[in-house]
């Protein structure tokens, strides 16, 4: 289905465009810069406009992002705890910076707001599951684990 199919079903809805956005990301995993013209076009605003709803909200990303979605907590309980050890971990574990994504498109690295973990900080999420207070250098194992099965359950 195109783009402008998808944006087409919610032309009529108010606040379409995010449903329309939320439904993209659903199918493709971002917001491609013809979904964001077509968007644009359905909803008559400019290509900036609907550019700017896309990079808005966090939910929505205008690139392509891995298979499995690493977020660090940065609220105050972790980065007292020593979350930025944690990035650090990461980053050297992945190969990658915040905001990037592996060459192998597996995994991207971001920073997030609270994700009510505060009884065991620092803590950093793959795709919604938590890993609460672990040391830094417990984060290769994590890894591993979805990298063997793809879902982290053995790493647990």
């Amino acid at each position: 289905m195109e783009s402008s199919d998808i944006v087409a079903r919610y032309s009529s809805m108010p606040g379409g465009i995010i449903e329309a956005y939320h439904d993209l990301v659903d199918r493709e995993g971002f917001l491609s810069q013809e979904a964001i013209i077509a968007a644009a076009r359905c909803f008559g605003v400019s290509v900036a406009e609907a550019y700017g709803v896309a990079t808005f909200y966090s939910m929505f990303s205008v690139k392509p992002k891995g298979k499995h979605i690493v977020r660090v907590c940065r609220s105050a309980p972790c980065h007292t705890a020593g979350s930025a050890t944690m990035v650090d971990a990461l980053q050297e574990q992945l190969g990658i910076k915040i905001g990037e994504t592996t060459p192998d498109q597996r995994f991207t690295l971001e920073l997030t707001e609270c994700v009510g973990q505060c009884q065991a900080t620092p803590v950093f999420t793959i795709d919604g599951e938590p890993y609460p207070g672990l040391a830094p250098n417990a984060v290769g194992a994590v890894l591993e684990s979805y990298l063997q099965d793809g879902t982290g359950k053995e790493g647990r």
